[in-house]
C-alpha cells in the first residue's frame, strides 16, 4: 500500500492536463484513465499501462483487491455507465472531464449520486510524520547496557501459616525409637555380625562304681593279753 501523500504526488503532477478519450500517459486522460492511474499505484502496479474503462472497471478493481461499497479512510471510487471519480483517503475529490475541466484535484469525488457502483480499497495506517526515525549506529559503537533485572523482595508473611520448625540442638540425645515403626532396610553390602562366642561345655561325670557282690574283708585279730606275772 502506497502512503496517501503518494497519491496526491501523482494527482498534482497530472493535473491540468486536459481530457483525452482514451488517454494513458502524463499528457491527459479521461476519468476512468486517472481512476485506473491512482487505483494503479494504491496497489503498487505500474501507473501507466494498464487502464480500464467504466464497462470493465468492477473486474479490474476487484483484480487489484478493492471491495464493494465504501469505508471512511479508504480509497474509493464511484461510477455509473458513462462516468467515474475518486475519493482519496483523506477525503480530497479527484475528477478528470467534470465541468469541462480535465484532470484536477476536485469535483464531485466518488460519493456522487448519479454513481450506481462504489468498491473501495482500505489504506495502511500511516505513522505520524512527527515521529523521529530511529537513526542507524555507528560500525564501533558499543553494544546497548543490558537490563537491569529487579531483584525481587521478601514475600509477604502468611499470618495463617503454622509457625516455622524449631531448630535442631546438635547435642541433644536421639528421640527414642519408636517400638511400631517398621525395621530399617538391611544393607545387602553389610559386613555380616561377629558370630557368638559359645560357652565352655560342662565337665563330663565319671562312671559311676560297679558293685560287686564280694563280702566284706574279715575283722583283724583281737590283739592277746599278756600272761600274768608269777611272783
Amino acid at each position: 500500500m502506497f502512503a496517501i501523500a503518494t497519491l496526491m504526488a501523482l494527482v498534482q503532477q497530472v493535473s491540468g492536463t486536459p481530457y483525452i478519450s482514451g488517454g494513458d500517459s502524463p499528457s491527459g486522460t479521461d476519468c476512468s484513465g486517472l481512476a485506473s492511474w491512482v487505483s494503479n499505484m494504491a496497489t503498487g502496479r505500474p501507473v501507466y499501462g494498464d487502464r480500464f474503462n467504466t464497462g470493465n472497471q468492477e473486474r479490474a478493481l476487484l483484480a487489484r483487491g478493492f471491495k464493494y461499497g465504501t469505508q471512511p479512510g479508504a480509497l474509493v471510487i464511484g461510477w455509473n455507465s458513462g462516468h467515474t471519480a475518486v475519493t482519496l483517503p483523506d477525503g480530497t475529490p479527484v475528477s478528470s472531464g467534470e465541468g469541462g475541466h480535465g484532470v484536477r484535484i476536485g469535483g464531485g469525488g466518488a460519493y456522487q449520486r448519479q454513481f450506481s457502483h462504489h468498491m473501495y480499497l482500505p489504506m495502511a495506517a500511516e505513522a505520524p510524520q512527527d515521529a523521529p526515525a530511529d537513526a542507524p549506529l555507528p560500525f564501533d559503537a558499543p553494544p546497548p547496557p543490558a537490563p537491569i533485572e529487579q531483584m525481587a523482595g521478601p514475600a509477604p508473611i502468611d499470618p495463617f501459616a503454622p509457625p516455622p520448625p524449631a531448630p535442631i540442638d546438635p547435642f541433644a540425645p536421639p528421640p527414642p525409637a519408636d517400638p511400631m515403626a517398621a525395621p530399617a532396610p538391611m544393607d545387602p553390602f553389610a559386613p555380616p555380625p561377629p558370630a557368638d562366642a559359645m560357652p565352655p561345655a560342662p565337665p563330663m561325670d565319671g562312671p559311676a562304681p560297679i558293685m560287686l557282690d564280694v563280702p566284706p574283708p574279715p575283722a583283724p585279730p583281737a590283739p592277746e593279753e599278756p600272761a600274768p606275772i608269777a611272783i
